[in-house]
């Protein structure tokens, strides 16, 4: 152990703020904190500034003005700052919500939009309290590296837009901002890299005049506050009847994203949170962003690796702040943030991208250690992923391509032996391994039903039976013996797989 010199004693002040390693999310310690606050701030700014053309991007695919995007991600990162179970964690519109509800709005109007957002919130809210979020544990691990690898390329391919059929101008001042967010954290963390890039290269194009494209560009920003709104329809079983379909389409795709994103930060930041909360606090923030006339939404994954792994932070505050400086920067600094450049959001993208992107997986002394049916479940994540650009849909798929191949090997672990003769007219089978529908398919042709003894005994003290397959398999073991007058006991059950057998089995009287 180092003995306590007054040399080593010196920095010893520098642990003031010893409550930020007790709890670094706690938003009591970071208003104690001059530079968690700091963080907090700078953190909530960046991702307004980079919340803005995304908002309005996710209005233009759901076929609504940029207001109502805009809105919307003031209204939800204001409301999941409160009502969230994981801080630091961005919520606003999204373009998974938006490809749900678009149809809607093309169909019936924004009326109708505006009530399937305020009943997926609902829906969201009850199954939330229903204990979702604990379905989060059948997700694999190489679903959630598939869905992370998926989202860094969609981020990636959601910039190439900005990138294709633009003045020449707009390559070097991407790669500038690049080169900033690169470089400058070598020297000083204190404040965001991100922010700075934004800041350099805004500047720079005002300076020189350049004629590149900005944010103004992407749609009218508003200039007034949000206000209530309840939608007029009808509310009868056949507007429910119209709206319920995508209501529930929203609410599932909403905390799919949202609870797999809070997985995600929990593992950045190595922290835990409460699914369950932010569950059903998705949906209440989905019901007020309705009665503001919001479009909705969920987790944005982008915005919140920029709050967390760029920005560093770590608390509520940074989200609070995120949706308050967002309608700030819309509604009272309008013309300044039209001003600027899209390319400096472009290159905070490309680098959350990067940032993202689990290069590890991808290495091939990765790919030779890891079994071929894990690799193979990340690939389909990501190829669905990016084929449909729906993250739900790519996790989805992954799970259920991981219990295909995850059955498809459990049932090869099952075996049937012949282990014992006690006489000449008895025969004890052993049989190991995990029995449910794929692995006791096949148990029906391991017997000699013609050539054995009068007494069978299928000694199943070694395996487990795990559903009504299983049974009927044993049952139809036992009737193809009786064919032959031969009896069958089945042995060396334990409690569980005694109870399941008992309930089930037809065979007994």
């Amino acid at each position: 152990m180092t003995s306590l010199t007054p040399e080593s004693a010196t920095p010893e002040p520098a642990r003031s703020i010893p409550v930020e390693e007790v709890d670094v999310a706690s938003v009591r310690a970071a208003l104690r904190s001059p530079r968690r606050l700091r963080i907090e701030v700078l953190g909530g700014l960046v991702v307004a500034l980079a919340l803005i053309p995304e908002a309005i991007s996710f209005s233009i695919i759901a076929g609504v003005d940029p207001r109502v995007g805009l809105f919307a991600s003031f209204t939800m990162a204001v409301s999941i700052a409160f009502l969230g179970g994981r801080p630091a964690m961005i919520s606003a519109a999204t373009g998974a919500v938006a490809l749900v509800i678009a149809p809607m709005m093309r169909d019936h109007g924004f009326q109708y939009l505006v009530a399937t957002v305020i009943l997926a919130g609902i829906l969201q809210v009850v199954l939330g309290l229903l204990g979702v979020a604990k379905l989060m544990r059948f997700i694999p691990r190489s679903v959630m590296v598939g869905f992370v690898n998926s989202l860094a390329i969609l981020i990636f391919l959601a910039q190439l837009p900005h990138l294709t059929h633009v003045p020449w101008a707009v390559y070097p001042l991407v790669a500038a901002g690049i080169v900033v967010m690169v470089f400058l954290p070598r020297f000083t963390k204190a404040v965001p890299a991100p922010l700075v890039a934004i800041l350099t290269v805004t500047v720079f194009v005002a300076l020189t005049s350049l004629a590149v494209p900005t944010v103004g560009d992407e749609g009218k920003l508003p200039d007034s506050l949000p206000s209530l709104f309840w939608p007029d329809v009808p509310w009868n079983l056949e507007t429910l009847r119209i709206i319920a379909p995508y209501a529930l389409g929203m609410a599932l795709v909403g905390l799919l994203e949202s609870l797999m994103t809070a997985k995600l930060v929990d593992d950045v930041t190595d922290t835990p949170s409460r699914k369950t909360r932010e569950a059903w606090g998705q949906g209440v923030a989905n019901v007020i962003t309705g009665l503001f006339g919001g479009m909705g939404g969920c987790a944005m994954i982008g915005q919140t690796m920029i709050n967390v792994k760029a920005s560093g932070a770590r608390t509520r505050i940074s989200t609070f702040l995120a949706g308050t400086f967002l309608l700030i920067l819309v509604v009272g600094l309008g013309d300044l943030v039209g001003d600027i450049p899209m390319a400096a959001l472009v290159a905070v993208m490309v680098m959350v991208s990067v940032g993202t992107f689990d290069w590890h997986s991808i290495r091939p002394q990765t790919l030779r250690r890891m079994p071929r049916s894990e690799t193979t479940v990340m690939v389909a994540t990501v190829v669905v992923v990016v084929i449909t650009h729906n993250l739900a849909i790519g996790v989805v798929v992954g799970v259920v391509v991981a219990m295909i191949l995850f059955a498809r090997r459990v049932a090869h672990f099952t075996s049937v032996k012949d282990v014992a003769h006690p006489d000449e007219d008895t025969k004890v089978y052993a049989v190991t391994g995990e029995l449910f529908f794929a692995s006791s398919n096949d148990l029906v042709h391991q017997f000699d039903y013609r050539g054995d003894p009068a007494n069978i005994v299928i000694d199943l003290s070694e395996s487990h039976i795990w559903d009504a397959s299983t049974v009927a398999t044993l049952d139809a073991i036992t009737t193809k013996y009786a064919r032959y007058g031969k009896t069958v006991t089945i042995a060396g059950l334990n409690p569980a797989s005694a109870q399941r057998h008992t309930r089930l089995t037809t065979t007994n009287p």
